[in-house]
């Protein structure tokens, strides 16, 4: 039963905070118990524990596994099988998580009662907020929200992506007013279909509103960035509507355009000129600040690979802190980060111990799994595949400074499921320990919500470079890296490239090499071409043809560094900035993408 308290009532709000840190141990104890007493008899639950739903029996018994393993079970309900399959709530969504499997999104299970978890969690945010930030209840926020495409399973469940399952749920939709939380954008904007007319939209009430605002976000920092990019791309026509009171012809969708309509409400030449002579300068540093003068703090992800875009956003930013107040996944909500001004390279969450039961599975500092070893405490155990793991701690068993893999157990049907996050322990609070996250499993390339991995690329890769045999191409060596320096940022490819027989390296054919770039894009996943193509949130891959002996060069700046030569390996992403320069400084040529990839929303195979 999650606790009832008053969102307006920062006290009772801290309160429960306190209550639930100091009783971690318990409360995940009786969460354990409430989700195997309500789910013992599912069909899932039942092929392990034989009616015995003690803690010892669960943790020898139900294996640590992957989405693989469980995916079959989600999809006989995506086409039409009962819920308690897996749960003994009714499944009333799935949810798709930004993680692939099989090039398609994964697809997560729901419940009506975990909208509720989730809403309580939201509300838990504003107390933190307001302990260390005055007077948030004085004006608004302008939290540029979007919602993302869904299909109809064949069993008729909705299948999308968490966020918009919580921005059109009546939960979001029908929520109690809190002074703390008061938004610029209209509802109707952020729920808008079309994420132009959204993101257009949601900026001009922001900058109609402007004398109000005190604090500005996304959820994650790409999607902050964008914006700014499409308000310098958009900013003429946004004050002509803001001098004329009038909204473009194109804004085409009712409900948004009533909305805004109400929101401008009369012609403001003086605000049009105000915000044109802010943006008139020959940068644009500082102008978060200059825009919105008011503004405390900008709220948006920038821990694990957000974390690339700090620099930008401190350049946009005017000195104002960048604040993550949380942790969650499509899985289930997790933690919350308590110090919320902390530096971005410090942040920490704090899981909720109500939230979900956890365990974590030890990795090593290079985040591989530890071998089980007479030192483990605890037996060894095996996954799903029969293949033996360390035993996964508790929430209270971790520790300080030790790198774990997190597994979760939860409301929604998922049992000892891992999530994919490497974790680092960074503290406690009270007997709740912090975590800072530390990267998702196996991935190497991010932009937004992508998540592209080494067996991914690699295929990709492949696929591609079979363009370059016939014409007597070998492809020796490849690396790659996120370039965020544009807005959006793009995925770009080093090739050591050189011809049968010799090392010298012809001319390439343009048309050749681009078509290479789009093959790439093509055999990249779902998210990613969803989010070339649908979102715009990623700019066209490229390919950097390198000097023959680059990769050379690259192994010798790698076993300067610590390296051994016996065990080197090419790295498949590249971090280093003096790496990325070796790389950069012997390109022969550069070529990307011409056309977008292929993408519709993912089915459910039936």
């Amino acid at each position: 039963m999650l606790p009832v308290f008053d969102p307006n009532d920062n006290e009772a709000g801290l309160k429960l905070l306190e209550d639930l840190t100091n009783n971690a141990c318990q409360i995940q104890q009786q969460v354990l118990e409430e989700i195997l007493a309500t789910n013992l008899h599912t069909e899932y639950l039942k092929s392990f524990l034989n009616g015995d739903s003690g803690k010892e029996n669960f943790k020898n018994k139900v294996p640590i596994v992957n989405y693989e393993d469980i995916k079959p079970c989600i999809e006989r309900i995506a086409n039409g099988e009962t819920s308690s399959i897996i749960s003994a709530q009714p499944i009333t969504e799935l949810l798709t998580s930004s993680g692939t499997s099989g090039g398609q999104p994964k697809i997560m299970p729901s419940t009506a009662e975990e909208l509720e978890r989730k809403t309580f969690f939201y509300n838990l945010l504003v107390p933190v907020m307001n302990k260390y930030v005055d007077g948030l209840d004085q004006g608004k926020a302008m939290y540029l929200l979007f919602i993302k495409p869904e299909i109809s399973t064949p069993s008729g469940l909705m299948a999308r992506p968490v966020l918009t399952s919580y921005y059109k749920s009546k939960n979001f939709r029908n929520r109690a007013f809190n002074r703390y939380n008061v938004y610029t954008s209209p509802d109707e904007t952020i729920l808008c279909s079309d994420s132009k007319q959204s993101m257009y939209c949601q900026l001009l009430c922001g900058l109609v509103q402007r004398d109000e605002v005190l604090r500005v976000g996304a959820i994650f920092a790409s999607a902050f960035l964008r914006a700014i990019k499409f308000l310098e791309e958009y900013l003429k026509e946004l004050c002509s509507n803001i001098r004329a009171g009038s909204v473009s012809d194109w804004i085409t969708d009712p409900n948004c355009r009533n909305a805004v309509l109400s929101i401008l409400s009369k012609p403001n030449s003086e605000l049009a000129d105000l915000i044109e002579d802010e943006c008139s300068g020959k940068s644009w540093e500082g102008i978060i600040k200059k825009l919105w003068p008011r503004t405390k703090y900008i709220e948006v992800i920038v821990t694990g690979s957000m974390a690339q875009y700090i620099p930008t956003l401190e350049f946009y930013s005017g000195g104002l802190p960048l604040v993550s107040t949380m942790y969650g996944s499509s899985e289930c909500y997790l933690g919350i980060n308590f110090k919320p001004l902390s530096n971005p390279s410090d942040v920490s969450y704090t899981l909720l111990p109500n939230m979900a039961y956890f365990e974590f599975l030890p990795v090593d500092n290079n985040h591989k799994e530890v071998v089980p070893d007479v030192q483990c405490n605890g037996v060894g155990v095996t996954d799903r595949n029969g293949k033996e793991m360390v035993e996964a701690v508790d929430l209270v068993e971790v520790k300080l400074g030790h790198y774990y893999e997190l597994i979760v157990t939860t409301f929604t049907g998922l049992y000892r499921y891992r999530v994919g996050d490497i974790l680092m322990v960074t503290g406690f609070y009270n007997n709740a320990p912090q975590f800072r996250f530390v990267h998702r499993r196996n991935v190497v390339l991010s932009i937004d919500t992508d998540k592209t991995n080494e067996e991914d690329l690699l295929k990709a890769v492949t696929r591609a470079k079979v363009l370059l045999e016939p014409l007597g191409f070998l492809l020796t060596e490849y690396t790659s890296f996120a370039d965020t320096a544009s807005i959006p940022g793009h995925y770009v490819l080093f090739w050591e490239l050189k011809m049968r027989g010799t090392n010298d390296l012809p001319e390439l054919d343009p048309a050749i090499m681009e078509q290479c770039c789009s093959v790439v894009e093509e055999s990249l996943d779902s998210v990613y071409r969803r989010c070339r193509k649908k979102d715009k949130s990623i700019g066209p891959l490229e390919v950097r043809v390198v000097t023959h002996g680059t990769f050379d060069a690259l192994m010798d700046f790698c076993v300067s560094q610590g390296s051994s030569v016996n065990q080197y390996k090419t790295p498949r992403c590249i971090k280093s900035e003096e790496a990325l320069k070796i790389l950069d400084s012997r390109v022969l040529g550069r070529f990307s993408s011409n056309k977008t990839p292929f993408w519709e929303p993912f089915r459910i195979e039936t």
